[in-house]
């Protein structure tokens, strides 16, 4: 992290970047940077059915003896769906150079291809309850002060989902 403080707001993505990088970095060896730029890095082929798991670094034979060698590179895992791992392994050059590319330096050497389930699973909306009239005529009271059109519909909607959210 810098050494300097920060005037002003802060992103909530470079918040989280910044916790969950040392995290995903001790546990799997990756960061959020690769998997945010997945998409761009598997191409449209592949960015629906895989994904990143980890990479496993091998160990350096100068830390066994103390020299200051330079880094080898790992082992990428990729979880993929299916019948697509196959193509997947037909690609793993192509894809290996992609990920060296965006690190800028070779930190990849092979690829190792799991097969398992990828997609996230969306889970459906609950259907909110319809508004009784005097719900409806206190979400309206409170919106009326707003001037503006935008601002007042997104309070409205949130509104909604706030009193249909509640049970009677």
């Amino acid at each position: 992290m810098n050494d300097f403080k920060r005037k002003g707001a802060m992103q909530i993505a470079e918040a989280a970047n910044r916790l969950m990088d040392p995290v995903l970095q001790r546990k799997a060896g990756i960061n959020t940077a690769l998997l945010g730029s997945w998409d761009e890095i598997a191409g449209a082929d592949f960015a629906d059915c895989s994904r990143p798991e980890k990479i496993t670094w091998p160990r350096r034979n100068s830390e066994m003896s103390g020299d200051s060698g330079g880094m080898e590179p790992g082992v990428l895992t990729i979880a993929c769906e299916g019948a697509r791992a196959l193509f997947l392994v037909h690609a793993q050059g192509e894809l290996i150079q992609r990920i060296n590319g965006f690190f800028g330096f070779p930190a990849i050497r092979q690829i190792r291809i799991v097969q398992k389930p990828v997609t996230q699973h969306i889970r459906a909306r609950k259907r909110l309850r319809a508004l009784s009239p005097g719900e409806k005529s206190h979400l309206d009271e409170l919106t009326s002060g707003i001037e503006s059109e935008q601002l007042k519909a997104a309070v409205e909607r949130l509104g909604k989902a706030v009193y249909g959210s509640r049970k009677r």
